[in-house]
């Protein structure tokens, strides 16, 4: 490992490079604070010695600016008599541990060796990351097309990171399935992922749902209520429709993306938050940002690293995976086994699929209602009013259902249901909304029916 010495005491500086070498470790000096940040900058160290008080520089300034230009060795502080508070300082500011002086040489070469597990360990687990990234997400992304595997694997990489990614693709492609299998691979994935629909919430509902308000601050504001952005705080927040956000809002969202800090309607004081956004659109910001609509500004912010789900259509090898996974779901709901035949496979995969995974998912839905437990031919599957024969053509103009109209409408209100339930995040109240529908008639409808979510 290698090793930077940074202590204007000559003396020191021999000695610790001596010692350093003897027991194996390649040693480097310097006696000026901001020479040794160039070169920290310029070479790669595992480890930094640092101390604590220094004529230009004391050792906190030295973390933080190291730091702040992207720095990632382990800092050790070595501080003398007196400046113990200084090196705990550093060590709340994230510095690995400290040596007071004057130490013996087996302090030195232990702590040393800790630091040097430590950094082991966490080179283990950040290769294990790597390697094991892609195939989490393709557990939580069905797909057999090298488009989309390639897709997964960039996200599995890019997932580790706090950057912002924008996530486009038509609707019903799965981006915010994507977007939750990226929070399940970061650091952040034990604490909470959040999602908001932008086109879903009225313009004037919007702000509060994202940043929250006081008490008084508008007619119905009766308490104060934490945004969006600090319920995600630590966690990742899914701007879904993004390109729907009214260019008000958008000047705040930028805002809040540089600052870090959101500030609730009616709200004097700012608040720290620490979010990992996320972006979703089915439209084109590039056109959008042409024709005043988005702002350019912010579509930069967020167009950091951009993933592009391809339309179904683009990807017919992906249907086979797709169509076995909704089916077990749609076994595990039903309480029966649901299965297709070989035909059938061979139009689904042959259909256009204007809308995408959504519409899959939900043709199989469907068919496994009206199926009951047989195995599924084409012409089970209802498409745009049109069943499906070999061909993956109509079939007469008529599905071959059960033609019982009681039994047609509550499969059609299960599904639409069970897509207002996804939308929301499970809000059952966001999800009665979405629907038209009173909060006491989606629970009524919840347990006739039954929808389970």
């Amino acid at each position: 490992m290698r090793v930077l010495i940074v202590d204007d005491d000559a003396g020191l500086r021999q000695s610790l490079s001596l010692l350093l070498q003897e027991s194996g470790y390649e040693a480097a000096v310097e006696s000026d604070p901001d020479a040794a940040l160039r070169r920290a900058g310029s070479e790669a160290f595992d480890l930094i010695l640092c101390d604590v008080r220094m004529p230009k520089m004391d050792g906190v300034s030295f973390l933080r600016r190291y730091r702040g230009e992207g720095g990632s060795a382990l800092l050790i502080m070595m501080s003398g008599y007196g400046t113990e508070d200084s090196a705990l300082a550093a060590m709340r500011e994230g510095a690995y541990d400290y040596l007071h002086k004057p130490f013996q040489p087996d302090e030195v070469v232990m702590t040393l060796r800790k630091a040097e597990e430590r950094e082991k360990l966490r080179r283990e687990v950040e290769t294990l990351r790597t390697s094991l990234g892609a195939g989490v997400v393709q557990d939580l992304v069905v797909c057999e097309s090298r488009a989309m595997r390639d897709l997964l694997e960039l996200a599995s990489r890019v997932a580790r990171h706090n950057t912002t990614v924008l996530i486009t693709g038509e609707s019903g492609t799965g981006k915010e399935v994507l977007a939750r299998a990226i929070h399940r691979m970061s650091p952040r994935a034990e604490r909470s992922f959040v999602a908001i629909n932008c086109a879903a919430i009225p313009e004037h509902l919007l702000e509060s749902e994202l940043f929250g308000h006081s008490k008084g601050s508008f007619t119905g504001a009766t308490a104060d209520r934490a945004g969006l952005f600090e319920l995600a705080h630590e966690g990742t927040l899914l701007l879904d429709e993004v390109g729907d956000l009214p260019l008000e809002l958008q000047a705040k969202l930028l805002r809040v993306l540089e600052e870090g800090e959101v500030r609730r309607i009616g709200g004097r004081e700012p608040r720290k938050v620490d979010v990992r956004v996320l972006a979703a659109t089915a439209k084109l910001l590039e056109r959008a940002v042409e024709q005043g609509e988005f702002r350019a500004d912010l579509f930069y912010r967020l167009n950091v690293v951009r993933l592009h789900l391809a339309p179904l259509r683009e990807r017919p090898e992906d249907v086979p995976a797709l169509l076995t996974h909704f089916a077990r779901q749609a076994a595990q709901r039903l309480g029966h086994p649901v299965s297709v035949t070989p035909a059938a496979l061979a139009a689904l995969s042959q259909h256009s699929w204007p809308g995408n995974v959504r519409e899959l998912r939900n043709a199989v839905e469907r068919a496994a209602v009206l199926g009951g437990d047989r195995q599924l031919d084409a012409k089970d599957f209802a498409l745009g009013g049109m069943g499906l024969n070999g061909n993956g053509n109509g079939a007469n103009g008529h599905g071959t259902g059960p033609l019982d109209l009681k039994t047609q409408v509550e499969a059609v209100e299960r599904v639409a249901i069970q897509r207002a339930l996804e939308a929301s995040g499970g809000n059952r109240r966001q999800a009665a909304g979405l629907l038209g529908i009173s909060l006491r008639t989606l629970f009524y409808k919840m347990r006739r029916l039954p929808v389970h979510y």
